[in-house]
This record gives C-alpha cells, structure tokens and sequence, in this order.
C-alpha cells in the first residue's frame, strides 16, 4: 500500500509505487484530504503517468494493476 499525502504526488511517492507495483502487480494507493475532487483529479493522473490501469475508487482507495511482464503473478479473464 501507498499512501499520498499533503504533498500529492511527489517524486519519492511515484519512485515507491514503482517499486511496489514491481514487487506486487496489485497496489492499493490511499489519498488523504477531504477535497474529493482534488482526490479524483490525482487518481486520474496516476495510472497513465505509471502505466497502468485505475481498477476500482472506492472512497479515498485506488486500486492500481501493472502486469509484471516476465513474471505476473495473477491472472485476469
């Protein structure tokens, strides 16, 4: 899990959601704040600046999905 805090997304937050999406292909990144759309607006830019899909938002929780190419580990239909 990454956490996004007051900052947004920095330099060091992006660099860890790399190394955990490497690590895990399934990544859970929780934003604080209470500006929903603030919120909604850094979910967006998440996935296309990492390369990967935005799964599911629910709440303050996005679910984020990269496919290791030379290992992936879970299978989608």
């Amino acid at each position: 899990m990454v956490t996004i805090g007051d900052a947004g997304l920095t330099e060091a937050v992006l660099a860890e959601l790399d190394a955990a999406l490497a690590h895990r292909e399934l990544v859970k990144v929780r934003m604080r704040g209470r500006d929903r759309q603030a919120r909604d607006e850094r979910a967006a830019t998440i996935g296309p600046r990492r390369g990967c899909p935005v799964l599911q938002r629910p709440g303050r929780t996005t679910l984020l999905y990269r496919r290791d190419p030379d290992r992936p580990r879970i299978r989608l239909p």
